[in-house]
């Protein structure tokens, strides 16, 4: 197959695993990069369950969007077609 399939070697997988070292979250759990993952899901369940007309889902998923949202230190969005501020 030539090398043009070769894989990378462990030095250039270091090198490259270094460039994206993320800080870990206040809480210490989570990257910053899984916690924006997080968010964008939070964000997509949340469109879903509003085409769907689920209030209960909205309220759940938009409790976890202000959750996420603080813990990264960004804006807080608010609801207030759900009661919350």
């Amino acid at each position: 197959m030539g090398d043009k399939y070769q894989l990378p070697t462990i030095s250039t997988m270091t090198a490259i695993m270094s460039l994206h070292n993320e800080a870990t979250t206040s809480r210490g759990s989570f990257t910053t990069g899984q916690s924006w993952g997080a968010l964008r899901k939070a964000w997509k369940g949340y469109r879903i369950a509003k085409v769907q007309g689920d209030n209960a889902k909205m309220r759940e998923y938009a409790t976890k969007i202000r959750k996420i949202q603080g813990e990264l230190g960004v804006s807080v969005a608010s609801f207030p077609h759900l009661g919350i501020n």
